[in-house]
C-alpha cells in the first residue's frame, strides 16, 4: 500500500504538472471507485474545472480546485496515477487535460477511492497528526501513548493515532528504535518512546528521499519505480539475517496484517 512517502512522492511529481491546468473531462470506468457525489455528478463537477494544485494529507491526495471544491483521492492497496499513462489494464478513472494531457487512475484490486467535495474535512477531517508536521513534537507524541494499552505497531498503523504512517515505515521505526511490535504503546520508557519518534521521521524522510518504495505495485506518475525498499532494514525481510545481528528477520500476524522484526534486537523486556 502506498504510504506516506510514496503519496509525497506522488504530489511532488504531479504538482509541477498539474498546476493551473484545467480539467476538460473525466470517465469512471469503475463506478465503485467514485465516493461521492454519483459517478455523473463527480464527471459534471470535474469539467471545466481548473486544478489549483497537489497537497497530501496522511495517505489522502488533495486537488483543490478553482470552484473551491477538492478532488480527494485515496490509493488504497494497489491504485498509481500516472501522468499521460497510455493504454493500461485496470483503470478506474481518467482525467482529461488541457494541452493534450491526461492523468489515469490504475488500481489492480480496485480498493481506491476518488470524492468531488466541498469541505475535504468530510474525507480527512478525522485524521491524527502528521509525522511530519510541526504539530507531532515528542512531547504530543508521549501523551498520545500515555494511556494506550494496544500494541504499538498496530497503534501506529491506526490513521487516527498518527496520520500516514503504515505497515512498511511502522516495522522500519520500530526496528530503528528497537522497539517490539507487539509492546504495549503506554509501557514504552522514555528512552524508547524518545528513540521511536525519532526513528519514525528519519525513515519517513529517506523513503521520501529515495522516491518511495516499489516492492508491489507502486510506481511513480512517469511509471518509474521508487528505491526506498533497497534499504529496508526489516519490512519485507522474513528469513534474511537482520543487519545488525545476522538472526533472521521474523513477521508474526498483528491484527490481521503482519509485522517484520529482528527477535534478538527488538525483545519484550517489559510489557
Amino acid at each position: 500500500m502506498p504510504e506516506l512517502p510514496e503519496v509525497e512522492t506522488i504530489k511532488e511529481g504531479l504538482r509541477p504538472k498539474l498546476a493551473g491546468l484545467r480539467i476538460l473531462g473525466a470517465e469512471v470506468l469503475r463506478a465503485g471507485a467514485v465516493k461521492a457525489p454519483p459517478p455523473e455528478d463527480f464527471c459534471r463537477g470535474l469539467a471545466g474545472n481548473r486544478i489549483l494544485g497537489v497537497e497530501r494529507r496522511g495517505k489522502y491526495l488533495l486537488f483543490p480546485l478553482e470552484d473551491g471544491r477538492h478532488l480527494i483521492v485515496h490509493l488504497r492497496m494497489t491504485g498509481v496515477l500516472l501522468w499521460d499513462g497510455g493504454d493500461v489494464p485496470y483503470v478506474s478513472a481518467r482525467i482529461a487535460l488541457e494541452g493534450g494531457h491526461r492523468l489515469v487512475f490504475q488500481d489492480r484490486r480496485r480498493l481506491g477511492a476518488l470524492w468531488l467535495v466541498g469541505d475535504p474535512g468530510e474525507v480527512v477531517g478525522g485524521l491524527g497528526p502528521e509525522p511530519l508536521g510541526p504539530e507531532f513534537t515528542l512531547e504530543a507524541f508521549r501523551e498520545r501513548l500515555k494511556k494506550r494499552s494496544a500494541p504499538i505497531k498496530a497503534l501506529l498503523l491506526d490513521q487516527h493515532f498518527l496520520a500516514g504512517l503504515g505497515n512498511m515505515y511502522a516495522d522500519e521505526a520500530l526496528f530503528q528504535a528497537r522497539v517490539h511490535p507487539l509492546k504495549k504503546a503506554k509501557t514504552l520508557s522514555q528512552a524508547e518512546t524518545a528513540g521511536l519518534y525519532r526513528a519514525i521521521k528519519e525513515v519517513l524522510s529517506r523513503g521520501i528521499a529515495r522516491g518511495g518504495a516499489s516492492v508491489d505495485t507502486y510506481r511513480l506518475p512517469d511509471g518509474g519505480k521508487g528505491g526506498a525498499h533497497l534499504v529496508f532494514q526489516v519490512a519485507h525481510r522474513r528469513g534474511l539475517p537482520c543487519p545488525a545481528c545476522t538472526t533472521p528477520i521474523e513477521r508474526i500476524p498483528l491484527r490481521g496484517r503482519g509485522a517484520y522484526f529482528c527477535p534478538k534486537c527488538q525483545k519484550i523486556t517489559s510489557n
